[in-house]
């Protein structure tokens, strides 16, 4: 009980503990075709748990649902400044990135509708595959003054994906802890060390997180198992319960810290984000120990 109530006073006291700012920034795609895995819900929480213990963080929605600019409470109609005039080079970052409510060091770079289409318009462009990253620019980085960049990807392996790939450094991985669980997931490795070989040398999967997780069914703990017998301490101690909380979050336009602080769910989030602060600590260039 008193480790619950220590929990509970991270989420609702963050100035009392605050995370540490990464040696180096650190830019991380988080994906996983797989839908329903908790990748958006992930991308939101960790961004908003990082952002109110101290942590300054921008979310890149390159999601066409803008399910993410949802949950950040940032505008997404069409004709909004977003993502998709950023990958076409007609805005800079700095126009395209806006502060989100649920923290003073969050910003998100919203998707619109027009996203839809963009994959197709990208497929004739010069450096298709690089026109999130020249976006992401380090100077462009720095003009917001960013700690991490968290890009949401759509649960395809298309060119945004491979846009987000090229432009980020390391990967995350949500997998939820349900039978199949690690289907497809060889696939998007295997495009992983693709994008690694041709585009991006600088890339790898450096967390795993696993979500939807159910304490009451021995399958998550099998799951859990098999995650973290293959891939090691990339997989991060904290797992995400499945949680009622968590996903009525997004349907008030808040991330699950700022819809119930003291539920599981945001405890969970918050401990999350604290390994992955913590490891940023540590680590070098490339999220590299």
């Amino acid at each position: 009980m008193a480790e619950e109530a220590a929990r509970a006073a991270r989420v609702l006291h963050p100035d009392k503990h605050r995370m540490p700012r990464p040696q180096q920034r650190r830019v991380l795609t988080v994906a996983n075709q797989k839908g329903g895995v908790g990748k958006t819900t992930s991308t939101v929480n960790v961004a908003a748990a990082l952002a109110m213990h101290g942590v300054r963080v921008l979310v890149v929605d390159l999601d066409p649902q803008g399910n993410a600019s949802t949950a950040l409470d940032v505008e997404h109609r069409s004709g909004t400044p977003s993502v998709y005039e950023l990958l076409l080079g007609e805005i800079p970052l700095s126009e395209a990135a806006t502060q989100s409510s649920a923290s003073e060091n969050l910003w998100c770079v919203p998707a619109t509708i027009d996203l839809a289409g963009a994959e197709i318009e990208l497929v004739s462009m010069v450096a298709r595959e690089q026109r999130l990253k020249q976006a992401l620019s380090p100077a462009a980085l720095d003009e917001l003054g960013v700690d991490y960049v968290l890009i949401d990807c759509p649960p395809s392996l298309g060119l945004l994906t491979v846009n987000a790939l090229v432009a980020a450094e390391e990967v995350l991985i949500p997998i939820q802890c349900e039978y199949y669980a690690l289907e497809g997931l060889g696939q998007l490795l295997s495009n992983i060390d693709l994008v690694r070989s041709h585009l991006n040398r600088d890339l790898h999967v450096s967390t795993i997180l696993l979500t939807m997780y159910d304490g009451r069914t021995k399958l998550a703990d099998q799951v859990t198992n098999e995650v973290r017998k293959h891939f090691g301490d990339t997989v991060l101690r904290t797992v995400i319960p499945r949680s009622v909380k968590v996903s009525e979050a997004p349907g008030y336009s808040k991330t699950v810290l700022g819809y119930d602080p003291g539920s599981r769910g945001a405890m969970s989030y918050v401990d999350a984000a604290r390994e992955i602060a913590d490891a940023g600590a540590r680590r070098g260039r490339n999220g590299r120990p």
